[in-house]
Order: structure tokens, then sequence, then C-alpha cells
């Protein structure tokens, strides 16, 4: 079969993205999906009524009037919630925290920030700590989606930073699968995560939500993959990458995950060859980073070999980083069927 005209065929292996500081801001903003995300067609399960109550916080924390900024205000501590300046969103996957808190974005007004913990860390890469602080300073809303701590040095400039913008008056909002106290547990130094967590942890008014993962309620449960890749691809509309799995992983390692973005940019669909389990899990780690670039960009995935939600071994969903592969599993579910 003759490919598609319609179709243009790209290689991620030949691309070697730069990405700047200013780019990088410029990409501080919702995932495109949740352009129209709002509290109200945020839909609680009732089943569970922690997501209801998580609505109702949402819109006091968005709702409540700026306070002007006091010596120690991060450290300081009082009775009521309201006080702190952070609100912290803990849950499993898929139960629309990344939903509400982009609903907490569009709801605010002045100016505001919204980004991976990654792409904060990646502004402090490009133009320094002082940099990134000029920039951030004055936001009436810095929102950060799956909070990491992945290295203790990350893990102390974050906290670093996070001080310094409630200190002028900014407020926080922050998503993750683990609760503050429990971020770190299970990787190496964990003894300087907990340092470290035990401040952030006082720091945010933390909500938990129960739920089902969407992702998985609403498609397949497993991952969907192709006998025939070039078959599959022929019949995409758009710009495609098609590209051997193996060389993918490899060329992920020349590319700082900063520069994901700029390295998926333009594209409809990926397709990869021949995908196995991975065995290196500093290759497992750079995938899942890739992995939740292309699902904040909906670009859709097509592959042949192992089915993509079978990649992370029994030994790695037994460590440390299990939570991070599996939202990378429920994405791939995702991503991987039809549309």
């Amino acid at each position: 079969m003759s490919p598609d005209p319609l179709t243009a065929r790209v290689a991620l292996t030949e691309r070697a993205p730069t990405i700047t500081g200013a780019e990088i801001v410029a990409e501080l903003v919702p995932p495109r999906q949740f352009d129209g995300a709002s509290l109200e067609n945020y839909v609680p399960d009732t089943a569970f009524p922690s997501q209801a109550e998580a609505v109702e916080a949402v819109a006091g924390f968005g709702g409540a009037a700026e306070r002007p900024a006091r010596r120690g205000l991060f450290r300081r501590r009082a009775d009521s919630p309201d006080v702190l300046p952070g609100l912290y969103l803990d849950g499993g996957f898929g139960v629309g925290k990344t939903h509400l808190l982009a609903a907490l974005f569009n709801r605010t007004t002045g100016r505001r920030y919204f980004g991976t913990f990654i792409e904060y860390t990646a502004l402090v890469g490009a133009v320094g700590y002082a940099g990134a602080a000029r920039q951030l300073e004055g936001a009436s809303l810095v929102c950060i989606d799956e909070f990491e701590l992945d290295d203790p040095g990350d893990t102390m400039m974050m906290t670093r930073l996070l001080g310094d913008l409630a200190e002028g008056g900014t407020r926080i909002a922050a998503t993750s699968n683990t609760p503050p106290a429990a971020l770190g547990e299970g990787r190496f130094a964990a003894a300087d995560f907990l340092r470290e967590i035990q401040g952030l942890s006082d720091r945010f008014r933390t909500l938990r939500i129960d739920g089902d993962d969407y992702r998985r309620r609403e498609v397949e449960a497993k991952a969907h993959t192709v006998d025939d890749l070039d078959t599959a691809v022929a019949s995409l509309p758009g710009t495609v990458s098609v590209d051997d799995f193996a060389a993918v992983v490899a060329h992920l390692s020349s590319v700082h995950p900063s520069r994901y973005v700029k390295l998926i940019d333009g594209l409809d669909a990926v397709a990869l060859r021949d995908v196995r389990p991975f065995t290196s899990q500093t290759d497992a780690l750079r995938f899942v980073a890739f992995v939740d670039r292309l699902y904040d960009a909906q670009v859709r995935v097509v592959a042949s070999g192992a089915p993509l939600d079978t990649v992370f071994s029994d030994e790695m969903l037994a460590g440390g980083y299990r939570k991070k592969y599996l939202r990378a599993t429920s994405r791939l579910v995702a991503l991987t069927s039809a549309h």
C-alpha cells in the first residue's frame, strides 16, 4: 500500500531542537486540551465525595483575597488553611487534578503561569535562578503540575523559589501523585528529600482526591499495537514521525528533557517501530518525560512490537519511581487508542 499523500513523514532522530528561556516562559500555560477547563465542566464522580470537595476548595483558593507579603509568610503556622499561600492536590491518575489546576489558572486574573515541575527547573537551567525568580516575581498565581522531587538539588532550588515567590504575595497551586510528606520515599538520597520535603509539606493545604482513572474508564485498558506500522501510518493525515523505538530511546539521551516539547513540535502523530521493554531505568525515565510532552500536546502514538503499557518492568514498577511509570502507562493507553 503506497503512503497516503496527506501524510508527511519525518524522523524524530533527525531533530536536534534548541530552546531559550523566553520560549520556556511562553510555554508556561495549560496544555491545549485544557484551554476550556473550568470548575463548571469538571464532573465529580458521585462515588467519590472528595472530588466535589476539591472543586469547592479550588473555588475558595482562587477567590481568596490577596494578602500583603509578610516576613516569613511561608513559614508561618496558622489555624486557618486559608492563610497558607499554597494548595496541593494529591490523588491517583486520571482523577482530574490537572483539569482542576487548569480551571484555577483560567479563573485567575493577572499574570500567572502553569507548567510541569520539569519546565520550571528547565527555566532555571536556561536563565539561572535569579533570572527565573525575576521572571516569575509578581505573578498572581504559579501552577505546578506533577510536582516531582527526583534530585536533591532540584528539591532545594524549588523550595527556595516557592518561598521567594510567596514572600512577594504569589499564590501557588500544585498537583502530584504522592502526598508531600511521602515524596522521595524509596529513591536515592532519601534523607536529603525528607529534610527538604517537611518544609514544603507545611506550606501547602493538602487535599486528597480519590477516584478511578478516567482514561482507563473511557478507553480500552491496554495500549493498542499494530501489526503493520507502515500501513497504519499511511492512514494518518498530517505530519507523522516514524522511527525505530530503540533509536528514539537513544536519541532522547542526547536531548535535554526541557527540549522534548520542541522535539515533537508540529507533529500530529508519533510512530514507533519494534517497541521493546526497557532494561535501563535511566532510559525509562527519559521516556516518561517524553510521554508527558506527547500527552500535553495530544500527539497520537502508533506502535508495533510490545504494547507500550508493558515496557516498564515489574522491578521498575516496584521501585521509587512507580508512580511516574504508572502515570506514563495511563497516558500511553490513552494516546495509542483510536481517536
